[in-house]
């Protein structure tokens, strides 16, 4: 069974050591920042970078888009989480 993207994203929240969320919310800052420390991605902490920036950073670390697409600007797509969350399953084990 497929999961949604809601689910994708409390999974990968999970493995980043956030809170799990009830409702169908896009990641937060402080969420982002956890990913990006996750797949190795370095971001200045104090104050975070834009959502976008973190979002094109999280991508380009795991090879999912070039470093210059502006494809962030939005939030992630449910195969960009598939992606994201394969990553963090595979760096845990």
């Amino acid at each position: 069974m497929t999961r949604t993207v809601d689910e994708l994203r409390n999974e990968i929240r999970l493995a980043v050591g956030r809170y799990e969320r009830i409702e169908s919310t896009a990641f937060t800052k402080e969420s982002l920042a956890a990913i990006c420390e996750a797949v190795g991605y370095e971001i200045e902490t104090n104050p975070l970078p834009p959502k976008p920036e973190m979002r094109a950073g999280i991508l380009s670390a795991i090879g999912e888009l070039d470093a210059d697409s502006d494809d962030a600007d939005r939030p992630f797509r449910k195969a960009e989480l598939e992606a994201i969350e394969a990553v963090l399953r595979e760096d845990a084990q």
